[in-house]
């Protein structure tokens, strides 16, 4: 059954509740300044004291604690999709990440194997192996670089602006490959996403879109950063375009799967199985079928290097998700690690009586990697497992097939078909 834990996690000061209500509770205080505000102030890494001009919903958001869509349905009913606009385009453009990883799977596991090759490179290569050492220390000389480090490494934050700095000093002037960088925020970062955070590195460096690279530039930084750090001469002045070895696989079309339970194979009572990936199954499309019982599946962490704090804002927020489940569906949720070697026969009985084992897509990363060998084991087993894409993410996947700005132009339709446009149009 689920173990006890505290939900609120104290980081470097900063409280970060690892609950859907806190979700709520930024989004409430942030919706007012989710228009022509946040459009004006949203580049202003003011420093960890002060995030007003910013939603610091990340968290939340990544986990699917709170939505994309029920975000963006209040801050464009609110400010209509003008004003919000800006702010409704940084939602999307999680949702672009997401649907363009999953169209190119092997980008994500080209990355693994980098990250294995520089692992053995550095075991051999002691300048490397202290160079980078350096820098994850906050140890490099440059001030700014150094203060966001200890930002990120002590709240798990870092301002979207302050990450796109952090960025391209890791890689231009530093001379680190962006793969540990990436690493290193997927290791530290709260909201770290596999889509979003490994794409972001690779458009610094021009292999998402060719030749597109980042360059932080000492002005830009003491401009936005308020004169909080000294000038930084001895920032990069080129940022060459980084060319990759091997191509990657080429866009392959979306096969979507099943946004509610229909048929017979599927009505009736059903057990559901959550992942990190989407904490607030309350939502999920399953239609009229009955939950009898709930499953919470986490993954080991030894493998995937997370610091502590990351580690238990997730177990947090699992653990958040499990009570908010068992009172709204009225059914017994229990936890389950997939190596725990009792995880098969726990989840089967489980799904004792269950016409189907209903859970989320886990898109491309760490968790599907680690639950699909049970879920394979399971529907080997004639546990009838059912993947429910969210209309959501039907809606605007297809469209991440090249750059976002040919994917923004899908976003109006998209909002439409959910009848986010309207309030819009009113205002």
């Amino acid at each position: 059954m689920l173990q006890k834990i505290d939900a609120v996690q104290q980081f470097g000061g900063l409280s970060w509740p690892a609950t859907r209500d806190e979700g709520l509770t930024r989004l409430a205080r942030f919706l007012a300044q989710g228009g022509s505000a946040y459009a004006a102030q949203r580049d202003y890494d003011r420093g960890p004291a002060d995030r007003r001009n910013v939603s610091v919903l990340s968290a939340y958001i990544r986990h699917r604690l709170i939505t994309e869509e029920e975000v963006v349905r209040q801050i464009v009913s609110l400010h209509g999709l003008r004003a919000a606009e800006k702010f409704v385009h940084e939602i999307c453009w999680r949702t672009y990440w997401k649907g363009w990883l999953e169209m190119r799977p092997a980008v994500w596991r080209r990355y693994g194997d980098d990250v294995v090759r520089l692992n053995a490179t550095l075991a051999e290569n002691s300048d490397l192996r202290r160079r980078l050492e350096r820098a994850e220390g906050g140890r490099t000389g440059l001030v700014c670089f150094d203060a966001w480090v200890e930002e990120l490494v002590t709240t798990g934050y870092l301002h979207n602006h302050a990450r796109m700095w952090f960025a391209s000093i890791w890689i231009y002037t530093l001379g680190l490959p962006w793969q540990l960088g990436a690493r290193f925020f997927m290791q530290h970062l709260l909201d770290g996403d596999p889509a979003s955070n490994t794409l972001s590195w690779r458009w610094m460096c021009g292999l998402h879109t060719a030749g597109k690279t980042y360059l932080a530039r000492p002005e830009n930084i003491a401009t936005y950063t308020g004169g909080r750090f000294p000038a930084q001469p001895r920032l990069a002045v080129t940022a060459p375009s980084a060319v990759e070895a091997v191509a990657v696989e080429k866009p392959i079309p979306l096969t979507p799967r099943p946004t509610v339970l229909t048929g017979p194979n599927v009505d009736g009572e059903v057990t559901l199985l959550v992942t990190e990936e989407d904490l607030h199954p309350e939502s999920w499309p399953f239609g009229t079928a009955k939950v009898r019982s709930i499953i919470l599946v986490t993954s080991s962490p030894s493998d995937h290097g997370l610091s502590e704090r990351v580690q238990e804002f997730k177990a947090s927020a699992m653990h958040d998700t499990g009570i908010r489940l068992a009172r709204h569906f009225w059914c017994p949720a229990q936890s389950v690690d997939t190596a725990d070697t009792e995880a098969e026969r726990i989840i089967m009985h489980a799904c004792a009586g269950s016409t189907a084992l209903v859970m989320a897509e886990m898109p491309v990363g760490p968790v599907r990697t680690a639950v699909s060998p049970l879920i394979t084991a399971l529907g080997q087993r004639g546990v009838h497992c059912v993947a429910l894409r969210r209309p959501w993410d039907n809606a605007l996947w297809p469209y991440a097939t090249s750059g976002f700005f040919k994917f923004k132009d899908a976003i109006p339709a998209a909002l439409e078909r959910f009848n986010i446009m309207q309030a819009s149009q009113r205002s």
